[in-house]
């Protein structure tokens, strides 16, 4: 009987691992974190078979940038703004992810380093490359104004580093944030010693984050491969920690909620040792706070600046001799002028920025209230006959193609039976006839939505509800753009998990 006894003993001891029936459930077993919940195998060694699980170390902020709680919040012109003719920005309730922000717009010596990479690699096998990166800097010109300083200098000269880059199309715009992604994975390989610096890259060794962890990349390699059969080495993927999102342009309901600054109106926030409010006192008209004043009201010695760079009135750009109301002819330096309660500068005036949408009048109507957004184009990556992906093109990049219509249509789960959703319910069966552009319409696909207001307009387009669009292949001394990054995991920040933990129960950890 004791033999028996000793034997289920022992049977219960070597099963324990997989097995909870012997041990109670908040009894850690194996090597702590290195073991799977759902098979008991460990994680992270070659003899188990080399599944690799990494525990997030959270997200750093982007150099440059600063985060942007997201929220619900009301989207849209607000009462007090003055009416007009379109009304195509009525009010609705929507709700924006936690994002990163640039703090300012991109300035002439970022986009300088664009174009100078641009012509260092590109140049002596695709100089159209290097042609079409480069800002238009003839918007400056007008027939009965004098600004050829402007056209030679402005983007060139260093007294003008750190001034908003104008002349920038919305095209132009979203391959600089393509670009700086994949400089910045680059960078980070570099920085953890899993690549060289390459100067000499040109043509297909040009590195791209998807190439690079297709395998195609020709550089070193910077992870471990626990693979039993493996080669040993491996490149980095997003399960390793180290690769970070995207930069983008923002949608046009992030710029308008991050313009907004709403948290600063929220008269308990969180913090360390209290759960924050779910109220905001205010509706903001402008960026700066409820107040509806475009001059700084507290009194000390900046009391009556103004807050922004705008035009004042008909050919009042900046005030008189002595007494220069915003202390700029043209665009002012990025960070000049009163920053929003999200940190964030000339979210109102100095220059206009280029948003991801794509403009339609009636966009209020029919987008959803989570992440809205219009102007979706459903891609894939191209595939070999051996399932690995297509090689890379001759830049570097690898092929994506356009969902088909008969794709969408295989997948129960799309509402839409097109990739292309410009013109998602937007008038249906008329939409073609709607927006034949240049014949009844001057609105098409590439029709795209800037915000903000700028040095040369009124205090009207200041409130971040307004809108205006333009082709997106045209630019303006009037535009420029600023950058976001995706938040991945907890919405409020690494040091506290996302949904409410009530103190976490014991099983809940790892």
């Amino acid at each position: 009987m004791k033999r028996k006894l000793l034997s289920i003993s022992l049977l219960c001891i070597g099963t324990a691992a997989f097995f909870t029936a012997c041990t109670p459930r908040s009894q850690k077993m194996g090597r702590g974190n290195n073991q799977s919940r759902v098979t008991g195998w460990e994680l992270n060694n070659s003899a188990w078979g080399g599944f690799t699980a990494i525990e997030y170390a959270g997200q750093p902020t982007p150099i440059g940038m600063v985060f942007v709680q997201g929220g619900r919040f009301t989207m849209g012109a607000v009462d007090d703004e003055m009416p007009t003719l379109e009304n195509n920005n009525t009010r609705r309730t929507v709700t924006v992810s936690s994002f990163y922000m640039d703090e300012t717009e991109i300035e002439n010596v970022s986009y300088r380093e664009y174009v100078y990479w641009m012509n260092r690699t590109y140049f002596n096998d695709y100089p159209e490359m290097v042609i079409a990166a480069q800002p238009d800097q003839t918007v400056w010109r007008s027939a009965l104004a004098y600004n050829e300083p402007y056209v030679k200098t402005y983007f060139n000269a260093n007294a003008y580093n750190h001034y908003p880059v104008v002349g920038v199309n919305w095209f132009q715009a979203m391959d600089f944030c393509d670009w700086r992604s994949d400089r910045m994975n680059e960078g980070l390989l570099i920085y953890r010693g899993g690549a060289e610096p390459n100067v000499n890259q040109s043509g297909e060794d040009v590195f791209t984050t998807k190439g690079y962890m297709a395998g195609q990349y020709q550089g070193s390699v910077a992870a471990r491969d626990l693979e039993p059969n493996g080669s040993g080495k491996r490149p980095v993927n997003y399960g390793d920690g180290i690769f970070m999102p995207d930069f983008r342009l923002p949608t046009e309901a992030e710029w308008e909620y991050a313009a907004l600054g709403l948290i600063g109106n929220n008269p308990s926030p969180e913090n360390k040792r209290r759960r924050g409010e779910e109220v905001i006192t205010d509706r903001n008209t402008l960026p700066w706070g409820p107040k509806n004043t475009t001059r700084y009201g507290l009194h000390n010695q900046f009391q009556g600046e103004f807050e922004g760079n705008f035009m004042r009135g008909k050919g009042d750009y900046m005030g008189v001799a002595g007494g220069l109301n915003d202390n700029a002819a043209g665009p002012a330096p990025v960070t000049s002028y009163l920053r929003n309660s999200f940190g964030l500068y000339n979210m109102a005036g100095n220059v206009n920025e280029w948003v991801m949408d794509t403009y339609r009048p009636n966009s209020h109507e029919d987008v959803d209230d989570f992440h809205p957004f219009r102007g979706n184009v459903y891609k894939k990556y191209l595939y070999q006959d051996d399932f690995t992906l297509e090689e890379k093109d001759s830049i570097g990049h690898i092929p994506q193609a356009i969902l088909t219509d008969e794709e969408m249509r295989t997948n129960d789960r799309y509402e839409t039976r097109t990739a292309t959703l410009h013109s998602y319910r937007d008038g249906d069966s008329l939409s073609q006839a709607t927006y034949q552009y240049g014949v009844s319409s001057l609105v098409n696909d590439s029709t795209k939505v800037y915000k903000g207001g700028s040095w040369a307009d009124r205090a009207y387009w200041l409130s971040p509800g307004t809108r205006r669009y333009m082709q997106g292949n045209l630019s303006s001394s009037t535009i420029g753009f600023r950058c976001v990054m995706d938040r991945w995991g907890s919405p409020t920040g690494d040091a506290q998990p996302g949904g409410n933990s009530f103190g976490r129960q014991r099983y809940h950890k790892r």
